[in-house]
Formats: C-alpha cells, structure tokens, sequence
C-alpha cells in the first residue's frame, strides 16, 4: 500500500506545470526585457507606418476633389460668359425674326416695281432695301447662301415640294420660293425650296422608247 502511494505521489508531481525561469530559457530578463521593447516598437513604427498611408491617401482624396472643383469652376465661368455672349449676339433674334416676313413682302414689292425702275417710287424703294440691308447686317444676320442646282440639306432648308426635272438631278434644288437667314452661325429660318426627284420608271421607259424611234 505504501508503495502505490509513492507512485501515485510521483504521477502528480509530473503533472504539474514547471515554472521556468530566466536560466531555464537561457536569457536573462534584460534581454527578455530588450525583446518586449523591440516588439513594442516595431509594433508602433507599423501602426504609424499605416497611419502615414492612410493620410497620404486621404491628402490625395481631397487633393483630386479640389482639381475637380477648381475644374468646375473654370467650366462654369467659361458657361457663363458664353452665355452672356450668345445673349449679347442673339438678343434681338425675336426681333429679327419677326422683322423676316416684312422683309419679304418688300422684297416683293420690289420684284413687282421692276417695270417702273426709273421712278422716284422705286429709287426711294431702293433706299428703304439698302437701310434694311444695313440693319441686318449690323446685326450679324445674312441670308443662307443658296441658288438652284445646290443639294437639298434637310439642315438647312424645308423641302415644301418635290418636282421631276430634267435639268436638275434628283436631290438639287430646283428654285427658292423663300430666303433663309442666319443670325451669326446660328440658323434663325430654313430656306424654303422645291427639290428635283427621279422620274417614274414607266415614264423613264416611255422616255427611253421615245429616243430609241
């Protein structure tokens, strides 16, 4: 009996943990010390390290908000004063465009007085055209550049007809029935026109035939 009581005594002398001292490690506390110092500050240097970083990148997050701004601000002013330009140069494009339709009426009347070209009426006719024309002018207003055989733009003219030609091929201009006016570089009335397009088959076939007896 005595003699299980020693082993079971030794079992739990085994069991128990075993302290283990600086000698036991083979370093002293000092060095132990100078380790937990280094671990500290390494840990320190990455925690700034990633402190640095995240500044840097919040520096370059406002930096690039500021070049946005700084950008939208230029476009702004550059919006602005094309703005005031655009309603400085086509301020009186209301003006003008109901101006447009007395043109044409005069310029009418100018057509149908041809026959009295030696008379005070149509001399002083004259007169009122080369005012109108200055006044125009000096509004930057011109009429489209336009005369039969041009192609059709749907641009810049309003086809109010189409008629078959043998002059003018299908797509050109036969005749003008009214003037387009442009206000600088901005289109303010469509030139009004008849456009020339392909004869029939059967008519082209007769046509053909024709030529052939």
């Amino acid at each position: 009996m005595q003699d299980d009581a020693k082993t079971e005594e030794q079992d739990v002398q085994v069991e128990q943990p075993v302290d283990q001292s600086p000698e036991d490690t083979g370093k002293s506390m000092d060095e132990i010390n100078a380790e937990i110092e280094q671990e500290l500050e390494e840990a320190m240097e990455e925690e700034e390290k990633s402190r640095e970083q995240q500044l840097e990148e919040e520096v370059a997050e406002l930096k690039n908000k500021l070049l946005r701004s700084v950008a939208d601000l230029e476009n702004y002013r550059k919006r602005s004063a094309r703005d005031k330009a655009d309603a400085i140069r086509y301020g009186n494009q209301r003006l003008i465009e109901d101006l447009l339709p007395v043109i044409d009426n005069f310029g009418m009347g100018m057509q149908a007085s041809e026959a009295d070209a030696g008379s005070m009426i149509y001399m002083g006719m004259q007169m009122v055209q080369k005012q109108l024309d200055g006044f125009l002018e000096s509004q930057g207003v011109s009429a489209v550049d336009l005369k039969p055989g041009d192609v059709f733009d749907p641009k810049e003219h309003d086809a109010m007809a189409q008629e078959e030609s043998e002059e003018f091929e299908e797509g050109q201009i036969i005749r003008i029935m009214r003037k387009g006016y442009k206000m600088g570089d901005r289109l303010i009335r469509p030139a009004n026109v008849v456009v020339a397009q392909a004869a029939a088959p059967e008519e082209s076939e007769a046509a053909a035939d024709d030529a052939e007896a």
